[in-house]
């Protein structure tokens, strides 16, 4: 069986998706925007990555419910 490759290409922070914007914006907050430049998404340890995803979520919530909070 033929062993895959991760493809660590990096890319442009200035072309990101707007769902992307808020996890580069995170990994620039943890002081990993440089790793995922040069490496892409893919470089970060499972560790970084879960990091980052638990901290997209907590700041969705805080987003939620401060929306909430102005639609009263």
């Amino acid at each position: 069986m033929a062993e895959k490759k991760k493809k660590k290409e990096g890319f442009d922070p200035r072309d990101l998706k707007p769902e992307d914007m808020l996890k580069f914006e995170i990994a620039e907050e943890l002081g990993l925007a440089d790793k995922v430049i040069k490496g892409g998404w893919r470089s970060l340890t499972a560790k970084e990555s879960g990091r980052i995803g638990g901290l997209i979520t907590k700041k969705k919530r805080e987003m939620k419910q401060a929306a909430l909070e102005n639609k009263d």
